[in-house]
């Protein structure tokens, strides 16, 4: 799918709240779709894995579709597989290329816990959520939370492994989706804003309005989450029962503004600089969306903040 930057810019301005309320729509009818096929599912497994690359907005998705799930009279639980990462010990934590401990590798995470609490949610029985601190890359002793599934009742797993083979081979009947943005931004026939910058502009604002990072320690972290992006998380999205596409064309417009600001510090000598250097003048082709037209519940408040749902 592709988006024309005329149309974007020409509905920019023509009327932006009947964009914007557009483009959120297609957007549910999507988390919606999901929802369906999820309930016609659950009489296999009571779980749901959701996968996707950094910056797709997995987190918001997981608690429409769970909202969606309510709707119905099946309450959903929320998990975030990043709790089940292990403490990092040095001596044995996977490494990147550079001799970097690799943060996005499925190594990292306890794969035989995650696999046996869904055996045992499965079976009706009680887990325990780990916790994760990762301002000390470690687990602590509480737990998260705990969980029991009742009969009307399911748990969403996200997370950007929730796809990997370590699982799925396991546990082949749970309900698999795959989200990410997947639209480019096209002008006479060619790309002008690659599908991949709509989430790499998206985990700029966010880290840096949300998590204290500037700009050039998320653009310096970018090119490893890409690799991680190409060897542990696309080769299994074929997995999926389902996957849809979360970029809203009105995101560089509303974007814009703030992005236009953290990229233009993009620091010389860092790798995929060239790529990363023509962000910039791909967004000052696009015009302004106010963030006062975003509605409370829209996706891209996971990014912005000022939403109904807490990260």
């Amino acid at each position: 799918m592709a988006y024309q930057l005329t149309d974007i810019n020409f509905r920019t301005i023509s009327d932006p709240k009947e964009f914007v309320e557009e483009c959120d729509a297609r957007y549910e009818g999507e988390v919606k779709a999901a929802a369906e096929m999820i309930l016609e599912n659950r009489g296999k497994s009571p779980i749901i894995l959701l996968s996707g690359p950094s910056g797709s907005g997995k987190t918001t998705t997981a608690m429409k579709i769970s909202d969606e799930l309510e709707k119905s009279g099946v309450h959903c639980h929320y998990v975030a597989m990043d709790d089940y990462f292990n403490t990092v010990d040095p001596a044995t934590a996977p490494r990147t290329p550079e001799g970097d401990i690799d943060l996005e590798s499925p190594l990292c995470l306890d794969m035989e816990l995650l696999n046996k609490h869904f055996t045992m949610l499965s079976r009706g029985e009680r887990i325990y959520v780990p916790k994760y601190e990762f301002s000390r890359q470690m687990r602590i002793q509480e737990p998260s939370k705990s969980i029991k599934l009742k009969k009307d009742e399911m748990v969403v797993f996200e997370g950007i492994h929730a796809l990997n083979d370590m699982i799925t081979v396991r546990h082949p009947e749970a309900f698999k989706l795959y989200i990410s943005a997947r639209s480019d931004v096209v002008f006479n026939g060619s790309i002008i804003f690659k599908r991949t910058w709509f989430r790499l502009v998206r985990r700029m604002v966010r880290d840096y309005n949300f998590r204290g990072s500037d700009p050039a320690m998320t653009m310096s972290m970018w090119a490893n989450v890409r690799r991680g992006e190409l060897s542990n998380i696309s080769p299994f999205k074929s997995k999926a029962d389902l996957r849809f596409d979360t970029s809203h064309a009105y995101e560089p417009a509303l974007f814009n503004a703030t992005a236009t600001k953290l990229f233009a510090s993009v620091p010389e000598g860092i790798e995929r600089y060239e790529e990363l250097r023509q962000v910039l003048p791909a967004l000052q082709l696009f015009g302004h969306i106010d963030e006062s037209l975003i509605a409370p519940d829209a996706l891209v408040r996971e990014f912005i903040g000022g939403g109904i749902y807490e990260y």
